[in-house]
């Protein structure tokens, strides 16, 4: 089919797929922290939150090498899928025993080198065969809407620390598997064009660090990227020892918000241009670990819930404004490479040295052990509830009596000091980026037609 030419049968499952891609990730990525803890499995979290950062660094090598220049890139996304699907699938079997941590961890490994290159590819072949650009926004919000049903699906079955989770996303992924050969033929994009070396390793990209506001943005961006961490990895694991009964349908919160400041974007973009975007979202991470911080010692619902709805503000501001200030600043000889060179520093190097931090790789301390969570779900009773109570406890908070007082004011006491680490490097990277970086054409210079079509053309390949 010939790109302007997409029938809504088309638009429809370019839908479908990102849907199912979205959910795949959102089914066990939101909650593993808390899941492996509770199954005996705490000592390989940071580690299998590692993996999509390990990922994130080689996907663009292979996208670059094979699938761009031998193969439809719905055929490659349906393989991938099916064999991360396998892979995700034998998951909860190996965590029977906890001594097979080591297999485990390969397993993850092996499935996010598998899925994170399908983000570049959905994204390859929705503007292959949509009608314009234009219409890429309104397909990929369903992979966000993808993600929060992933999230409220395991919420409501009650396995956001159950092994039951990477079933779902398993038996999803092989169905989006199968689901990709039914997708438009999409040819390989550089099929019959010689390797160009300097193009896959960003060499031309490079140059954009000459200028001294696009450095500042790259380092504080990759650096920012460290504190972000705290959040993938580690915030399941803090609202269910915070009494969530299921955390995986209270984060999805952070989804539902990101789809309305999505729409506002273009707004704020025109009116208040890209340094106080970025710094603004940097703020809102800020705000977001006090509020985790100041939260903790009392369990203040209210606190914990606007923490996690600052989702919209923290992701969208800095990550979407970001992809359009780098597609601003560089020529369109190397766009793809810059927005490359971004994932790779941002979601590759800056969210793996990250997960090490968090998880207390380096100075600052890892989360608290889990007795909490164990006390509390031995607490909670395992009968077969109704439907209108299992809604009910979707977002609902439960501490049981029985939890021992002094643990949980121990622990909610080490939570305190942990969420301030982030907080702090958080707010000293937003000083450094506020102070340092000056662009008079920082994106503004582009008219707001201009703006809202690199809106729609950079969308962040990241967890929704």
């Amino acid at each position: 089919m010939a790109q302007g030419q997409a029938s809504g049968s088309v638009v429809t499952r370019m839908s479908i797929m990102m849907f199912l891609q979205f959910f795949v990730w959102g089914a066990w990525f939101t909650t593993l922290g808390a899941c492996l803890a509770g199954n005996g499995l705490g000592d390989i979290i940071g580690g299998a939150y590692g993996t999509a950062p390990l990922a994130a660094i080689f996907a663009p090598l292979f996208l670059a090498i094979v699938a761009d220049r031998f193969f439809a890139s719905e055929k490659v996304m349906g393989v991938l899928f099916l064999v991360g699907g396998g892979l995700l699938c034998a998951v909860p079997t190996l965590a029977a025993d906890p001594e097979n941590a080591k297999l485990i961890y390969m397993l993850f490994l092996g499935h996010m080198l598998c899925y994170m290159p399908t983000l570049g590819l959905s994204n390859s072949i929705v503007f292959a065969n949509v009608s314009d650009a234009a219409a890429f926004p309104k397909v990929r919000v369903w992979g966000t809407i993808g993600w929060i049903v992933a999230g409220l699906l395991n919420g409501f079955m009650g396995w956001s620390v159950s092994l039951m989770m990477f079933y779902v996303g398993g038996v999803a992924a092989l169905a989006l598997g199968v689901f990709c050969f039914a997708l438009p033929n999409t040819p390989p994009p550089a099929k019959g064009q010689p390797l160009n070396l300097r193009a896959i390793f960003m060499v031309d990209a490079l140059s954009l660090l000459r200028r001294p506001a696009f450095a500042v943005f790259a380092i504080c961006s990759t650096l920012i990227c460290i504190p972000l961490a705290y959040y993938y990895g580690v915030t399941s694991q803090y609202l269910t020892q915070t009494g969530f009964v299921e955390a995986a349908s209270a984060m999805s919160i952070g989804q539902m918000s990101e789809i309305f400041f999505m729409l506002l974007i273009p707004f704020f973009f025109r009116k208040l241009g890209v340094k106080w975007m970025i710094l603004i979202g940097m703020l809102a991470w800020l705000s977001r670990y006090l509020l985790f911080a100041y939260g903790a010692p009392d369990q203040v619902v209210w606190m914990l819930l606007l923490a996690v709805a600052l989702h919209g503000i923290c992701y969208d501001f800095f990550f979407v404004t970001g992809f359009i200030y780098t597609e601003n600043s560089a020529d369109e000889s190397i766009r793809n490479q810059a927005q490359g060179l971004l994932v790779f520093l941002t979601q590759g190097v800056g969210m793996f040295f990250g997960y090490k931090v968090a998880f207390g790789a380096y100075t600052p301390p890892g989360p608290p052990d889990a007795a909490l969570a164990a006390a509390i779900g031995e607490a909670r009773p395992q009968n077969v509830i109704s439907f209108g109570e299992q809604l009910t406890k979707l977002f609902s908070v439960n501490m049981p009596e029985t939890v021992d007082p002094v643990l949980l004011s121990e622990t909610m006491a080490a939570w305190k000091v942990f969420w301030m680490w982030p907080a702090a490097m958080a707010g000293v990277i937003a000083v450094v980026f506020f102070l340092a970086f000056w662009d008079r054409g920082d994106g503004s210079k582009k008219s707001a037609v201009d703006s809202d079509a690199d809106l729609e053309n950079s969308n962040a390949d990241t967890p929704a």
